[in-house]
């Protein structure tokens, strides 16, 4: 058995160059940039928005992690406030929470958005209403989506967000949808 000898030099050695990879950001270059949410070498999503009828089938980012700029453009619009047609610029975190949920159940699935942005206006309005919303939401900042997949049931879309670790997981069998975030990891 040949036993390769490790002496304090050659430690120390690769410990720098780690250290130096990682603060550089040639380790995993552009991906998830504060989350456990890795996007994968390349981000693929179809979404449907329920509220408009449009869809988007995109990829958003290339061979090497990197954002296509035009293609997070046309998923800001798609998952734009469908009240005021208001877009914003949503976080990529949660973009790539919800690829990895969709990667996790095969890929490829037919996502349909029930909230993504939502202006204040519409907020305050769902307030209002009693729709049972937060006054301070995340989909205000861009930060949330509401879905579902229709060919998953939503406890096995529920597991698939809690798995991924990429933010906040909300469970609505009510109405029919799972909530993410890019906020801290917190469930209810």
């Amino acid at each position: 058995m040949h036993r390769t000898r490790f002496d304090r030099r050659a430690i120390l050695k690769a410990a720098a160059g780690g250290a130096f990879l990682l603060l550089s950001g040639q380790a995993f270059p552009r991906l998830a940039a504060a989350g456990a949410v890795s996007p994968g070498p390349e981000g693929r999503l179809s979404l449907f928005n329920t509220h408009t009828g449009e869809r988007l089938s995109v990829d958003y980012r290339d061979g090497r992690g990197e954002c296509i700029p035009e293609a997070v453009s046309a998923m800001n619009r798609i998952l734009r406030c469908h009240y005021t047609q208001q877009v914003a610029e949503m976080d990529l975190r949660v973009i790539d929470f919800l690829s990895a949920v969709d990667r996790s159940l095969g890929g490829g699935n037919d996502i349909h958005i029930v909230s993504g942005f939502r202006s204040p206006e519409y907020n305050e309005k769902l307030v209002r209403r009693g729709q049972g919303v937060a006054r301070h939401s995340l989909h205000l900042q861009g930060k949330a989506i509401d879905f579902r997949i229709p060919k998953a049931s939503l406890p096995s879309l529920r597991e698939a967000a809690l798995r991924a670790q990429g933010g906040g997981v909300g469970y609505y069998p009510g109405s029919g949808f799972v909530h993410i975030d890019s906020g801290r990891f917190r469930t209810w």
